[in-house]
């Protein structure tokens, strides 16, 4: 059967990059048939990514079937991830996040979670000397997903790793690293097509703090101005979104 690779729901850059990467790897070096899907829609960093890169967006899913070989990357929240998902064969992890617990396993599997920027920065290690195969367009995802992950290197989550991994494949893409990431903050903050309840839902996680269920959204943005104007609406759509999503309260944190 074919691995299904995929990452959290409400994709963003590094999760639906990561699973492009990760399936490349595992069919074209590997030897395993594999194939990259998503939880939702990308959101619109992401999408300027694929369309950047000419990658094709990889399909999107709602469930998985039992039984179904899976590899999970940029997460390890059963929260985050199909309901179904300890039906799952889950064959492998590759995360950068904190272990959460709650995924449940038919056997020994491949796990690999570092204290990284992005989950692109550990599987550039992973993969290694095979990077020399690895066509433009996967070298492209990942350039992409450590500078959005890492914010241009802003982020406080940042390591010299991320940064040099960064660099490298910059330098043999031929890409300038300050204003590609000024066209992919540019295309992040470009959210006027989108509506209240989509944004709240857009780069979103699930948490349980005390035993209140709340969803937390982040929207990055270079142009602060366009969401802050949306700040009344965005509020009161919190209400029937926490409704609808089953949840005590949204929380949306604007960056």
């Amino acid at each position: 059967m074919t691995t299904q690779v995929f990452g959290h729901k409400s994709p963003d850059t590094d999760s639906t990059g990561s699973a492009i990467i990760w399936a490349w790897y595992l069919t074209q070096i590997r030897g395993e048939a594999a194939t990259p899907v998503l939880l939702g829609e990308p959101n619109t960093e992401a999408a300027f990514m694929l369309r950047h890169w000419s990658l094709d967006k990889p399909a999107i899913i709602a469930d998985v079937e039992a039984g179904a070989p899976v590899v999970i990357v940029d997460t390890n929240n059963p929260a985050e991830l199909p309901a179904s998902i300890n039906k799952a064969d889950i064959r492998g992890i590759i995360d950068h996040h904190k272990l959460v617990g709650g995924l449940e396993t038919k056997g020994p599997i491949e796990i690999r979670i570092e204290p990284l920027a992005c989950t692109a920065t550990l599987m550039h290690k992973m993969i290694g000397e095979d990077m020399a195969k690895a066509p433009r367009a996967i070298k492209g995802a990942m350039l992409t997903c450590i500078l959005s992950d890492t914010l241009e290197f802003r982020s406080p989550t940042t390591t010299p790793e991320d940064t040099a991994v960064a660099q490298a494949l910059a330098g043999e893409l031929g890409v300038d690293i300050p204003a590609y990431a000024a066209e992919m903050f540019a295309a992040k903050s470009d959210v006027s097509s989108f509506s209240d309840a989509e944004l709240l839902r857009m780069d979103s996680k699930e948490y349980t703090v005390d035993g209140h269920d709340f969803r937390v959204s982040v929207l990055e943005t270079t142009a602060p101005k366009i969401v802050l104007d949306r700040k009344d609406s965005l509020m009161a759509s919190m209400v029937d979104v926490a409704k609808e999503d089953g949840a005590d309260q949204v929380l949306l944190f604007v960056i």
